[in-house]
């Protein structure tokens, strides 16, 4: 029997950390043409976008950096260095090939990013708060790792910005005074082309800064 191609139905079904590893092990070669360009795919320009509006600048760590889709948007608009974290370390070897990324680090956010304390200007992420493993409690490790002042720029799949507790998460965080000037407009994931079941879906981009 063969095996049926990763998809977006694969990404979204995912549930733990090795889901994660072994999908985007498989998806690493064809993701950029299979699903971004297939799917009219337009997250990662969104969020790049508004990194730049908010005041965003280097060092920066691109979050579940996949292929590097986002940081090509991001050094077009001139920001860096950027570093890229992912957990898969095919996506990243794939990401490096590109020659936008300063250094490659490969973790699992919800056990930390092996770098210190206070170590970047910006924190992007497209794509990486949705579906699968990583809930809001890994905003922690992000806040730890970000300098006071830090504009962060994350994308949250609308349909779980709630139920997985990603509101709750970001109200407490303003209220502990530990990020400030929350905004977090909503924007369609994929672009006019895009025709599967998904393509109305829509993300919020919850852009802050650390304070």
């Amino acid at each position: 029997m063969t095996r049926k191609p990763p998809d977006l139905h694969s990404a979204y079904a995912l549930e733990t950390p090795d889901d994660s590893r072994r999908l985007y092990a498989e998806w690493a070669d064809e993701y950029d043409r299979a699903f971004a360009q297939t799917e009219d795919y337009q997250l990662h320009v969104h969020t790049a976008r508004a990194f730049v509006r908010a005041g965003g600048q280097g060092p920066a760590l691109d979050v579940g950096a996949g292929t590097g889709l986002c940081g090509e948007v991001l050094t077009d608009l001139g920001v860096g260095p950027l570093d890229a974290t992912d957990i898969s370390s095919e996506m990243l070897e794939r990401a490096m090939r590109k020659d936008i990324y300063r250094d490659a680090i490969e973790a699992d956010l919800n056990e930390g990013v092996p770098v210190p304390r206070d170590s970047y200007s910006g924190i992007v992420s497209s794509g990486t708060f949705t579906h699968g493993h990583v809930g809001p409690d890994a905003l922690n490790e992000l806040l730890r790792i970000a300098r006071r002042g830090a504009v962060f720029a994350l994308s949250i799949n609308a349909k779980h910005f709630a139920a997985k507790g990603f509101a709750d998460k970001l109200d407490a965080l303003v209220e502990n005074n530990r990020i400030e000037h929350l905004s977090l407009p909503e924007l369609r994931i994929y672009g006019n082309l895009a025709t599967g079941d998904n393509k109305d879906d829509t993300a919020f981009i919850a852009v802050f800064e650390k304070a």
